[in-house]
């Protein structure tokens, strides 16, 4: 396991830390972030977009509504915010078809059970802009796969 800690001092830098996660990914990675509303979950995934060259970057919203938005880049990049749902079951909503050519990060993951050996993405408000943002990999890059976890069928 791999655990890497920054600390983030403005909405500014949270999109820095956003654009080096996105250099250094790999195709076939999942990111499930984890934080409290307003905690910079979406401002994050501006700066992986950035990082993997998506063009637009500074439109990625928040799909809370959409439920996944996709942008192209370098790679593509499919965003899934799981905010409004209470339950979702991640198969159907076929996003592993983007892990060939892309990656994707998940908002609000903690709304799903469905994560065993992903890119854990922790962020936590320690002040008023101050975050403080965690990543975990458990496994290499690139062996990342959506997968059932231990309490699902």
């Amino acid at each position: 396991m791999e655990r890497t800690e920054y600390i983030s001092k403005d909405p500014s830098e949270t999109i820095d830390i956003g654009e080096m996660i996105g250099r250094s990914a790999v195709a076939g990675e999942v990111y499930a972030i984890y934080g409290d509303l307003g905690a910079g979950k979406t401002r994050l995934v501006k700066g992986i977009a950035r990082g993997i060259g998506v063009p637009d970057w500074e439109y990625v919203v928040s799909p809370s509504f959409t439920l996944m938005n996709v942008y192209e880049g370098a790679m593509t990049l499919c965003h899934v915010d799981l905010y409004r749902l209470e339950e979702t079951d991640l198969a159907d909503l076929n996003i592993e078809e983007f892990l060939s050519g892309g990656i994707v990060a998940v908002e609000w993951a903690e709304r799903s059970r469905w994560w065993e050996g992903v890119i854990e993405v922790r962020i936590e408000i320690s002040g008023e802009m101050e975050r403080k943002i965690v990543i975990i990999k458990q496994e290499r890059p690139g062996e990342q796969r959506l997968k059932p976890g231990p309490n699902d069928p």
